[in-house]
């Protein structure tokens, strides 16, 4: 195994999920679980939570994204735990109209080693109604 592959499977095992390494970094694909629908038709692919890390340098640092679907009554105390632990929120918005119940998508970022922003969404996941579950 190489680096990129260690820390992927470090970080898909912090985050309940599974990493998956390439050149270019990693990926840990999850899902709420809850029931959603768009224009009265139940969907689960509108529910993600990802996350991922690339251009690891040679001081362990990357840059560290994330999306994840979000109620609006987590959105307080799990944005709060987000900046307190000096993730970035670098967007909060909707995607889809005609949704019950109305979710919005929270992009977060981080430079920093890809375990601790790991370690800090995991942190986070405590103030959603459910975890993130792992897609596969």
């Amino acid at each position: 195994m190489n680096q990129i592959d260690t820390i992927c499977h470090q970080f898909g095992t912090i985050l309940r999920g599974k990493g998956k390494a390439s050149e270019e970094g990693c990926t840990v694909e999850l899902h709420r679980q809850f029931h959603v629908t768009v224009q009265g038709k139940s969907s689960k692919s509108v529910v993600p939570a990802g996350f991922t890390f690339e251009s690891l340098d040679q001081y362990g640092n990357a840059l560290n994204l994330g999306e994840i679907a979000i109620l609006e009554e987590e959105i307080p105390a799990f944005t709060h735990s987000i900046v307190q632990q000096g993730i970035t929120i670098s967007a909060l918005h909707n995607h889809w109209i005609f949704m019950k119940p109305n979710l919005l998508y929270l992009h977060i970022q981080s430079v920093e080693p890809p375990l601790n922003f790991a370690r800090k969404v995991a942190h986070s996941f405590q103030f959603l109604r459910s975890y993130p579950i792992s897609k596969d």
